[in-house]
Parts: structure tokens; sequence; C-alpha cells
């Protein structure tokens, strides 16, 4: 578990997601204003259940209230293949470095898992983040109709040895 402050000093926890996480998860990625309008088809039923947690190295952002229940943002590492599956920030939690943190929490977790390089398929909303965090534009990743009918670009972190 890591404890980082954000730009307006509000203590930021990760920690490793929990099945009890799960139903805030999935109302995170369902509820996120990035997949309004046309994009909702791509998380309409989407389900981050206990079982993906137990499978995938989930982390979440927590503030210094966990206890509250309120999730800042989370993200999802899967080793084989190295992915980023899943990386979303609260709506009302935007714009405070919160995305930053998980970035680089997740850099440093698939350093010590011996990953050197990670892809990403991005939202297309989400495609300048990646750029700002490091990520390198590789290519892009075809339509998959219905849930994904347009195409989304694919990035890659270089993970560092450091």
């Amino acid at each position: 578990m890591s404890s980082r402050t954000s730009p307006i000093s509000q203590p930021i926890t990760i920690r490793r997601a929990v099945a009890r996480d799960a139903r805030r998860l999935t109302r995170l990625v369902r509820g996120s204003g990035a997949y309004a309008g046309k994009y909702a088809a791509a998380v309409e039923g989407y389900r981050v259940g206990p079982d993906y947690i137990e499978a995938h190295r989930t982390f979440v952002a927590v503030g210094a209230d966990d206890h509250a229940g309120l999730v800042l943002g989370f993200y999802s590492l899967v080793l084989a293949p190295p992915e980023l599956d899943l990386l979303f920030v609260a709506d009302e939690a935007q714009g405070r470095g919160i995305g930053r943190l998980l970035v680089a929490h997740m850099q440093s977790e698939a350093r010590a898992a011996g990953v050197d390089r990670l892809k990403v398929v991005s939202h297309r909303p989400a495609e300048n983040f990646y750029h700002r965090v490091g990520a390198v534009r590789t290519g892009t990743a075809l339509a998959n109709p219905p849930a994904v009918p347009w195409d989304r670009p694919e990035f890659e972190f270089r993970i560092s040895s450091e």
C-alpha cells in the first residue's frame, strides 16, 4: 500500500482491491462521463466482479476517509500478456492528479513483476491523458462491434528498470 498526496493536498492511498470493492468499481465504470452518449454501449452491462479482482492486479485510489466507500479511481494490470486493462478516475475526482498517481503505481507494479513493456488500448477521450503520462502511440485497435463500434488508439508504456 502506498500513500501519496494529490495536488490539492488531500492524502490519497492506493491499495489492493478486494472483493467488496466490486460493486463500487462497477458503478465507477458504468457511471463514467467519458462513456456518455455514443460511447455508452461500451460499458453498458459491464461488471467488475470479485472474480476479476481476484484474477488481476487491481488497485484502488481512496481518500483518507476510505470507510465512507468512495473510490476515487482504480486500475487493473494484466500480466500475461502485459496490459493495462482498466483505468478509471471518478468524474468528481478528475483533474486532481489521481490518474497520474495510478499510472505511476501501475508502472511500479509492472516493474516489480519484471514487465518492461505494457500495452494499453485507450478509450478515444483518454488519448491525450496517455500521451501526458508517457505512453507511446503504437497503432490502432480496430472496432469490435457491437460493444465497441469505433477504432481505438493503442499505446505502450515502456517500463524503466530504475
